[in-house]
């Protein structure tokens, strides 16, 4: 049987979400504004159109220096891990893959890591080379949980996986942690950025990750159809005409890069991979088809609304958001392993 395409009306809900999480991260922080002001000064924004949102000069640099460029980011970021969790999903076949996981943030939080703390004395910000060792830190860790997901044979178990994701995430992290002993100056800057953030000083961080999102987010939804076939195995898919390695490398290399790009600039930002994907799942059912574009759009709307929740539960003192998503993300995960045992008993 073919599966489902993207319904208009779940594509249009997911819309719907990203514009009501835009427009709630703007509009809400220490500083509340209006809402309907907020979505006004919004459409004032694009070019031609002239419409007087009624926000003072003080209120308009708030939304557009301050929180606008971590909404982006939260949008970008957010969007890149959903995917790059349903890609990997349908890529390993196995419903518990995910960038963290699987040991790739883990590795591009080494390259990252690397970068900073060996970096020129005297240089601040984010290095020009993070990105590019980020993506060499996921690919490597990518494929080191591969080969040892192995477990001495050619098939690969959701299990097994699993195992070789938290045995590679544990090595790289060792890693890390002795450079951070090495580097004590860096301990402060590296720890923070552990804990996941989204917060910029401006549009850098934005244009450093779009290209990357634009790029491998277009490959992956270019693959949607592939992905449905990779799902029934193997040999049926090359019976169907499908070169099942060679997509399944492209959509691993893609999610790698995108969730390199994701990590480079927002720290390590767990389980949005599992929660997304696998409530769409629920919801709309297992097609790719649909999967990975509302993956895209509601990955972006729940991370963005994740922050505004990091930003005001802690009164002055910001929770980091890498702690909000292990506070969700942890049970959502028991309960897809408790399932998808079930489901396989």
């Amino acid at each position: 049987m073919r599966p489902a395409g993207l319904r208009p009306a779940w594509l249009a809900a997911g819309v719907v979400a990203v514009l009501v999480a835009v427009v709630a991260g703007l509009a809400f922080g220490s500083v509340s504004l209006p809402p309907g002001g907020v979505a006004i000064e919004l459409l004032d924004l694009i070019p031609g159109v002239r419409i007087h949102s009624g926000l003072t000069e003080r209120e308009v640099a708030i939304l557009t220096e301050l929180r606008l460029p971590r909404v982006v980011l939260g949008l970008l970021v957010g969007a890149m891990l959903a995917l790059a969790g349903a890609a990997y999903q349908g890529a390993f076949r196995n419903p518990l893959a995910d960038p963290h996981l699987l040991g790739v943030a883990a590795g591009a939080g080494l390259g990252v890591t690397a970068v900073t703390v060996l970096r020129p004395a005297g240089e601040t910000g984010l290095p020009i080379g993070v990105p590019a060792a980020a993506f060499a830190g996921a690919l490597i860790a990518v494929a080191l949980t591969w080969v040892l997901g192995a477990a001495g044979g050619r098939d690969r178990s959701p299990a097994a996986l699993i195992l070789a994701g938290v045995a590679v995430s544990a090595f790289l992290a060792a890693m890390q942690t002795y450079l951070l002993q090495r580097h004590v100056e860096s301990l402060r800057e590296v720890y923070s950025w552990l804990l996941g953030r989204l917060g910029t000083a401006g549009w850098h961080d934005v244009l450093v990750v779009l290209p990357y999102t634009v790029l491998t987010a277009a490959i992956m939804l270019t693959q949607r159809r592939e992905l449905d076939v990779l799902t029934v195995g193997d040999e049926e898919a090359t019976s169907l005409g499908l070169h099942p390695q060679r997509s399944r490398y492209l959509l691993i290399v893609a999610a790698s890069l995108g969730t390199a790009a994701a990590v480079s600039v927002s720290g390590l930002i767990g389980f949005v991979g599992i929660i997304v994907p696998h409530t769409l799942r629920l919801l709309t059912g297992p097609s790719y088809r649909s999967l990975l574009p509302l993956s895209l759009l509601f990955g972006a709307a729940f991370l963005t609304l994740t922050d505004l929740l990091a930003r005001v539960a802690g009164g002055a003192a910001e929770i980091p958001i890498g702690v909000v998503t292990a506070f969700l993300g942890a049970p959502f995960f028991i309960v897809v392993l408790r399932t998808t045992r079930s489901a396989a008993a």
